[in-house]
């Protein structure tokens, strides 16, 4: 028997098995890259609120200290849920 010079299995190999196998493994690449957005887009957004939380120095009462901290959210919020929409997107 002539081993074949791929050096795998033991004569002739499949060519539908061999494209079936690499089809596979890009898919399963592909899917590990929208994981990884995902949760890189997720980061940042917890990121974003944070450091925007953390230009806040709230003053006067604690309802008025509340309220400035609801407007620093206020204005990084719409940027954070289109983060995570796009990722939840991607994961689809």
């Amino acid at each position: 028997m002539t081993e074949n010079p791929f050096g795998f299995g033991g004569g002739m190999f499949d060519p539908e098995e061999l494209q079936n196998a690499m089809r596979q493994m890009a898919e399963q690449a592909q899917e590990s890259q929208s994981v990884a957005f995902a949760d890189n887009a997720i980061h940042l957004a917890v990121q974003m609120t944070t450091a925007a939380i953390a230009q806040v120095t709230p003053s006067g009462t604690a309802e008025e200290q509340a309220a400035q901290l609801r407007a620093a959210i206020t204005v990084i919020y719409p940027e954070c849920v289109a983060l995570v929409r796009e990722a939840r997107q991607g994961l689809k």
